[in-house]
């Protein structure tokens, strides 16, 4: 799978883990080079609390378009280390 935004393949990986329909990457399959931190959290009732990143892609900001669990619930644990998309964020197959 593939993570693109204004061209650019932000995330590819063979082993992404899928939980309501998104693609969760492994965080060593992210280019780093496109993502900032983000100060913005969300609580999910069984997954834990989203910690997010900007996307920034030669000069233009996704805000918040990625984001992961750095301490899912253990229901969730499959996603530790792993980051999902959306705003745009296309996820194809590579």
């Amino acid at each position: 799978m593939k993570a693109i935004w204004n061209g650019a393949v932000l995330a590819e990986s063979n082993d992404t883990v899928v939980i309501e329909g998104n693609h969760y990457f492994p965080q060593e399959s992210l280019d780093p080079r496109y993502f900032a931190p983000s100060a913005n959290r969300s609580v999910c009732h069984w997954k834990g609390t989203a910690d997010y990143f900007h996307v920034e892609v030669e000069g233009k900001r996704n805000p918040n378009a990625a984001w992961t669990y750095p301490t899912p619930s253990e229901a969730a644990a499959q996603i530790a280390g792993h980051v999902a998309f959306w705003h745009g964020v296309e996820v194809v197959a590579a």
